[in-house]
C-alpha cells in the first residue's frame, strides 16, 4: 500500500512530523514501512506561465516561438512539444531554475533565436513516466484555467509529497485504505480523524425507476447497491485527484474512472461504473456463471467462466466478473452520459477462486480477498456519487436500489486489565487502557478492571482477547514494555548424545564426498514397496495412506527413503549431471495396523545413492567409476568411526543386482543392505549403474557406546607379510580373513585383501585370494623367528579349515 502524506493530511493532522519520523512511529506499532519515496527531486524557480502567443520558429519546422507570461515578466521560450498552443497555462522553468537530475536552465540560442527558460512536461519535473496520463505522455503538461499565473507548481503538482510504502500483513486489510491508515496514524499520534463528506443532493427522480437488482446467491453476494447518476460529462478529473492517484501508483484516465479509483483507495471499498445505456437493460442480476460462459473483460481478453465464478449480468449476459473486473460491453467511454454505480460486498473466498482461475488480479480483488468493511460499502458509493456530481456535473437520482442481506454487527471482546498486565509484565492503569481504546476509536463499557469492547467492523482482525492484548501493547509502545533477565538456575545448552552422533555421521558422509538431500516423506503406489530393507519387510508393515492426499504421487507415508532419493538422482541425470552422490537421514513410518488407531513407529534410517565417476584425475588420465567396493568401503569406515563391528553377507534382495548386493548386520541383527540396483530397475528409472545403501540408524545409535579410547602410537617398527591361498570358489574371502585375524592375534594387527584371481594356471573351481598381514608388538621390536612362527601357524590353520594351499 502506497500512502501519500499530502493525501493523508486531509484526514489527520501530521504537520510538524517528518516522513522519516512518522515512518518510524508506524513501524514501531506493528506495520512495517518498507521505504519512503519522494514524488520528485527538489526543483526551484518553476512557476505557472501563460502562453500569450505561440508562433512557428522562423528557422525550424518543429519548434515554436512562445511568449510566456510568468507573473512578474514575459519570457520568450522556444518549445518543441507537439501540444503547445496559445492560451495554455503551463509549467515554466525560469532561467536559473534547477530541475531534477541537477538540470540547470540557462538562457540559450536555438537556431539563432534566444530562449529564456523551458516549458516542462511532467517527466521533466520528476514524475515517473508510468504514472503520467496517456494523453500528455508525449508533450508538456497543461494546467486547468483556475490556477494563478506566477505561483509555484510544486504544490499544484504535488511535487512536495512523500509516499510511504507499507508492507502489510494479511490481517491488516483495514490499512488498504487511506481512512484505515488515518485511523492508525491518529491512534499513534493521539489526533482526531476528519472523515469525508458523504452528503449528496439528489433529484426527484428515483433510481428504482431505472434499475432493479436481483441476487441469486446471497451467500456469495450479501449486499449489492446500485446508484444512478445522469447527465455526466466525461472529461479529465481535477488536478488534485490526479496527483493523489499518481502518488498511489495509479495512472489517471478520466473523471469517472478516476473517482471510482480514488474512492477505492480512500475507503478501501471497490466500486464499478457501468455505462447505463450500454447495459441495454433496466435490471442487474447477480448469479453464478454457467460453465463455459464467455465474457470479454476490460483488458479485451475473452475469458471462459465456470460455476465457481460470480458474475454481474443485465439479465441475459455477463457485464462484469464480480469483484474482479468489468466487461468491455458496459465500459464507460467518452460518450457516456448516464452511469450505474455499483457498490457491493462479495464473498472473499469466491473472489479468491476467480482470481486464481482467471489470473486476473486488481486493486479491487485484492481488497475483496482480504475482507472489506461492511459498514463502508454504501458510504463509499454515496461518496463517489457526490464526487461525480461535483466533478462530472452529474445529477444523482434519489435512493439506492439494493439487495441487502449483509451482517453489519460488531464483534464484542472482553478484556481484563489485570490479565493484560500479567501477560505484558506491565503496570498499565485502567485509565491509560481506556485512553488507548479511545485513541483506537473502539467503543467500550468499563466495569472496574473489565472492559467490554465493541470492535468496529473496519478492524476485522480483532476478534479475541489476544487481539486486544496486541492492540494495547502496540499503542502503549513495544519500547515501553519492561525487560528482565532470566532468574534461577540455568545451564549452558548442548547437544544430546543422539544429536551429536547424527551430526558426526553427516559430517563423515559429507567428508567422503556425499551431499545431503531432503526428499518427500510421501510416495506413491509404484514405489511404496520398492527397496524396502529385508528386516523391515520381515515385519510385514502396512502402507499408511493419507486420508486426503494432495496428489496420487504423494499418497503414502514411505517405508523406504531410497525410491524418492533415486527420483532426485534421475532428475539430476536428466539435466546432464552424470556424477551424483547423495545421502539422506530421515524417518520411515512402520505399522502393522490396516486402520491406524495409534501413531506409527517412526524409524530413523540412513540411505544413499551413488552413480557416475568416483575418482577423476584428468591430468593423470585416471578415471574410476563408482562400484560395489566404494559403497562398502564407505560403510566400513563409518562403522569403524562409530566403533561398531559390522558384518557383510551376500544376499538376494528384490530390485537389487543378485551378484552385487549384501546385507549389513550388527550383533547378528540385520540392519540394512547395500549394493547395485537391478539393471531392470535402473532402466525403468532412467538411471545408469547406480549403487545404494540403506540402514537402521535407531539400532546403530542404540548400539553405540560412547567409551573414550586411546591407542598409543607404536614406538617399534612393523613387519608385513603377503600370502595367497588357493581356495574353493564358494569360500568367502571374508571368512578366511577372520581366521587369519584370530589365529595371528595378538601380533597380527591388520589383515587386508588386495587381490583375487581366477583363470589360467588354476584348477577349475578354484580361486586365488591374496592377503597382506601387518605384524607389530607395541612393547618391543619383533624378531624374524617370532613373525615366522605366527605366519606358519596362520598358514597351517587356514589350510586345515578351508582345505586350501598356498599359491607358489
Amino acid at each position: 500500500m502506497l500512502v501519500s502524506l499530502n493525501w493523508l493530511k486531509n484526514y489527520v493532522d501530521i504537520e510538524g512530523i517528518s516522513p522519516e519520523e512518522l515512518a518510524e512511529k508506524i513501524t514501531k506499532t506493528g506495520i512495517e514501512v518498507d521505504g519512503i519515496e519522494y514524488i520528485a527531486e527538489k526543483s526551484s524557480s518553476v512557476v505557472v506561465g501563460y502562453v500569450a502567443s505561440c508562433e512557428k520558429h522562423p528557422n525550424a519546422d518543429k519548434l515554436n516561438l512562445c511568449q510566456v507570461d510568468v507573473g512578474d515578466e514575459t519570457l520568450q521560450i522556444i518549445c518543441g512539444a507537439p501540444n503547445i498552443a496559445q492560451g495554455q497555462k503551463v509549467a515554466v522553468a525560469k532561467p536559473g531554475a534547477v530541475l531534477p537530475g541537477n538540470f540547470k536552465i540557462k538562457k540559450v540560442k536555438l537556431r539563432g533565436v534566444e530562449s529564456n527558460g523551458m516549458i516542462c512536461s511532467l517527466q521533466e519535473l520528476g514524475i515517473e513516466e508510468k504514472y503520467v496520463p496517456k494523453d500528455i505522455a508525449e508533450g508538456i503538461f497543461v494546467f486547468p484555467n483556475d490556477v494563478t499565473v506566477g505561483e509555484s507548481v510544486e504544490p499544484l503538482l504535488n511535487l512536495n509529497d512523500a509516499v510511504l510504502e507499507f508492507d502489510l500483513t494479511p490481517n491488516r486489510a483495514d490499512c488498504l485504505s487511506m481512512l484505515g491508515v488515518a485511523y492508525e496514524v491518529a491512534a499513534i499520534l493521539d489526533q482526531d480523524v476528519k472523515l469525508p463528506d458523504e452528503t449528496v443532493e439528489t433529484k426527484d427522480e428515483s433510481a428504482a425507476d431505472y434499475v432493479s437488482v436481483e441476487v441469486e446467491d446471497a451467500e456469495l453476494n450479501p449486499y449489492y447497491g446500485a446508484i444512478v447518476i445522469k447527465d455526466i460529462e466525461v472529461k479529465a478529473s481535477p488536478l488534485w485527484m490526479r496527483n493523489y492517484l499518481m502518488a498511489a501508483g495509479i495512472r489517471p484516465i478520466n473523471n469517472v474512472v478516476d473517482i471510482t479509483n480514488y474512492v477505492l483507495l480512500e475507503y478501501g471499498q471497490p466500486l464499478h461504473a457501468f455505462d447505463y445505456d450500454r447495459l441495454k437493460s433496466n435490471k442487474i442480476v447477480v448469479r453464478r456463471a454457467k460453465n463455459d460462459e464467455k465474457i470479454v473483460t476490460l483488458d479485451d481478453v475473452e475469458r471462459s467462466l465456470t460455476e465457481d465464478n460470480l458474475v454481474i449480468t443485465n439479465g441475459t449476459e455477463p457485464v462484469a466478473v464480480a469483484g474482479v473486473m468489468g466487461g468491455a460491453n458496459s465500459e464507460v467511454t467518452d460518450e457516456t452520459s448516464t452511469v450505474l454505480l455499483e457498490a457491493a460486498y462479495f464473498d472473499s473466498k469466491s473472489v479468491r477462486k476467480t482470481v486464481k482461475q482467471t489470473g486476473l488480479r486488481s486493486e479491487a480483488s485484492t481488497r475483496y480477498e482480504k475482507g472489506i468493511d461492511p459498514n463502508r460499502v454504501i458510504g463509499a458509493g454515496v461518496r463517489a456519487a457526490k464526487l461525480l456530481q461535483q466533478y462530472a456535473g452529474g445529477n444523482v437520482l434519489s435512493g439506492v436500489v439494493e439487495f441487502d442481506n449483509l451482517d453489519r454487527d460488531e464483534k464484542v471482546v472482553s478484556m481484563d486489565a489485570d490479565e493484560i498486565n500479567k501477560r505484558l509484565g506491565t503496570v498499565i492503569s485502567t485509565d491509560e487502557m481506556a485512553h488507548i481504546l479511545n485513541k483506537l476509536r473502539f467503543e467500550f463499557v468499563q466495569d472496574q478492571n473489565l472492559f467490554t469492547i465493541n470492535v468496529p467492523t473496519r478492524r476485522g482482525d480483532v476478534t479475541i482477547f489476544e487481539d486486544m492484548l496486541e492492540e494495547v501493547a502496540r499503542i502503549y509502545g513495544y519500547d515501553n514494555l519492561p525487560f528482565t533477565l532470566p532468574t534461577g538456575s540455568s545451564q549452558a545448552g548442548g547437544l544430546t548424545e543422539r544429536q551429536r552422533l547424527k551430526r558426526d555421521v553427516k559430517s563423515f558422509l559429507q567428508g567422503v564426498g556425499l551431499m545431503e538431500t531432503t526428499t518427500y516423506s510421501l510416495t506413491n503406489d509404484k514405489h511404496i514397496h520398492t527397496l524396502v530393507s529385508p528386516e523391515v519387510k520381515e515385519m510385514n508393515p502396512e502402507p499408511i495412506s493419507l486420508a486426503m492426499p494432495m496428489s496420487e504421487d504423494h499418497k503414502y507415508l514411505r517405508l523406504s527413503i531410497l525410491p524418492e532419493l533415486l527420483q532426485t538422482v534421475a532428475y539430476n541425470r536428466a539435466r546432464n549431471q552424470d556424477t551424483v552422490a547423495y545421502y539422506e537421514m530421515g524417518s520411515v513410518f512402520l505399522t502393522k495396523e490396516k486402520e491406524l488407531t495409534e501413531q506409527p513407529n517412526e524409524q530413523l534410517r540412513l540411505s544413499g545413492a551413488l552413480t557416475g565417476r568416483w575418482i577423476e584425475h584428468p591430468w593423470q588420465q585416471e578415471v574410476r567409476p563408482v562400484d560395489f567396493f566404494v559403497v562398502k568401503g564407505i560403510m566400513e569406515e563409518l562403522f569403524h568411526k562409530l566403533q561398531i563391528q559390522v558384518d557383510f553377507d551376500q544376499a538376494i534382495i528384490p530390485d537389487m543386482h543378485p551378484g552385487r548386493c549384501a546385507t549389513m548386520s550388527v550383533n547378528g541383527q540385520v540392519i540394512g543392505f547395500l549394493g547395485q540396483l537391478h539393471p531392470a530397475l535402473e532402466k525403468k528409472m532412467d538411471l545408469k549403474e547406480t549403487y545404494v545403501f540403506d540402514m537402521n540408524m535407531d539400532y546403530v545409535f542404540n548400539t553405540h557406546e560412547n567409551i573414550p579410547t586411546y591407542n598409543q602410537i607404536p614406538k617399534y617398527p612393523s613387519i608385513t607379510r603377503d600370502i595367497a591361498f588357493i581356495l574353493d570358489e564358494d569360500i568367502k574371502a571374508g571368512d578366511v580373513k577372520e581366521i587369519i585375524e584370530s589365529t595371528g592375534a595378538p601380533l597380527v594387527k591388520q589383515v587386508q585383501i588386495f587381490d583375487v584371481y581366477k583363470g589360467e594356471n588354476l584348477p577349475e573351481g578354484k580361486k586365488s585370494v591374496a592377503y597382506n598381514l601387518l605384524y607389530q608388538n607395541p612393547e618391543k621390536t619383533l624378531k624374524d623367528d617370532e613373525v615366522e612362527e605366527s605366519f606358519q601357524k596362520v598358514i597351517q590353520t587356514v589350510n586345515e579349515i578351508f582345505n586350501s594351499y598356498v599359491r607358489s
